[in-house]
């Protein structure tokens, strides 16, 4: 029975943080285009995280800060990414797309071989180049993947933040309609008495 409420208690929690950081995008100062670029580069960026071995993060806030972007909404984009599974399950979809692009590899058409890690442990560097090039077909793929799929995200998010700041506009209509109309609320004036 507790651990039932327990785990009610936790995602109500779960359900008031999500609710209060969307309300602190809503209020972000710069509008809809800031936080939806912001939400862009943060989902975008985190597709090549992997590939690039986490050195992204890097360059991640001058990236925000140079696009004109939302930094909260970056990171929130970028925990979206995560937890979608997006690159983990893209990735061999990555390789086949960044094959075709690059050119065909000296080494193996650039397929890192699982020798290819033995050879670097024992001192023969030459199998670096090829660990390095097999990567580049990945990095090259999910570099499309993230721009396509920032690029689409950035609509999806303009989208509900205009609805959502429209919604919220029309509700606060209506509350002052609603305070204005009821008598409880309503100032009689009183003409000053002639004397």
């Amino acid at each position: 029975m507790s651990i039932q409420k327990n785990k009610t208690t936790r995602f109500a929690r779960l359900r008031r943080a999500m609710k209060l950081n969307f309300l602190k995008l809503l209020r972000a100062p710069g509008g809809a285009h800031k936080v939806s670029t912001g939400f862009a580069i943060g989902f975008g960026l985190e597709l090549i995280v992997i590939s690039t071995a986490s050195l992204i993060y890097l360059v991640f806030y001058p990236i925000v800060r140079l696009s004109g972007g939302s930094l909260p909404a970056a990171i929130v984009g970028n925990v979206v990414g995560k937890l979608t599974f997006l690159p983990i399950i893209l990735m061999p979809l990555a390789k086949q797309i960044g094959s075709w692009i690059l050119p065909a590899h000296s080494m193996g058409n650039g397929i890192v071989h699982e020798s290819a890690w033995m050879e670097l442990f024992r001192g023969n560097w030459s199998a670096l180049s090829e660990l390095l090039l097999g990567g580049l077909d990945i990095l090259a793929g999910m570099s499309i993947f993230g721009a396509t799929l920032g690029l689409i995200s950035y609509f999806i998010v303009k989208f509900f933040y205009v609805r959502a700041l429209k919604r919220r506009y029309e509700r606060r209509l209506e509350k002052r309609h609603q305070a204005a109309s009821s008598p409880s609320t309503a100032v009689l004036i009183r003409k000053p008495s002639q004397s």
